[in-house]
């Protein structure tokens, strides 16, 4: 199984981990790391080294940040850059992590990052958008997770 690494700045890390938890329960594998204004660089890149070796089982690992270029996505890169086994997906939103979580058994880190891209770009829609599909897709809206 990949492990999972969320990190970004602020709270957003910590946020959309307890988000996940609450929609699919206690994950293996999937830690958050929050780079709150104030922390030092060489805290956030302990607290990813750390993260790595907590996640880290043999079958790789995936970084998903916040933004790209920034920090956290920075110090994840130079993790990826000494570890083959490592991918780094910026730009996470919250159908993303769900569908990536359901999938990270099946498939190795390259076909996760595939696949992520594919989810994050089908996750951003609108109500508008929503409502040009068929009928079944709006009750589908009404009803929720």
């Amino acid at each position: 199984m990949l492990g999972v690494i969320l990190t970004g700045h602020g709270s957003f890390a910590t946020g959309l981990y307890e988000a996940a938890v609450q929609i699919m329960g206690e994950q293996a594998q999937f830690t958050a790391v929050n780079f709150p204004d104030g922390m030092s660089s060489e805290q956030l890149e302990h607290q990813l080294n750390d993260a790595l070796t907590v996640c880290d089982k043999g079958d790789g690992v995936v970084f998903l940040t916040d933004i790209l270029g920034g920090s956290p996505f920075r110090f994840a890169a130079m993790l990826s850059y000494q570890y083959p086994h490592i991918e780094v997906i910026s730009g996470t939103n919250m159908p993303l992590l769900l569908e990536m979580l359901m999938q990270r058994d099946a498939i190795d880190s390259a076909s996760f990052r595939l696949l992520a891209i594919n989810n994050g770009k089908q996750g951003v829609t609108s109500l508008w958008h929503e409502n040009q599909k068929s009928p079944a897709t709006n009750k589908e809206c009404q009803d929720g997770i």
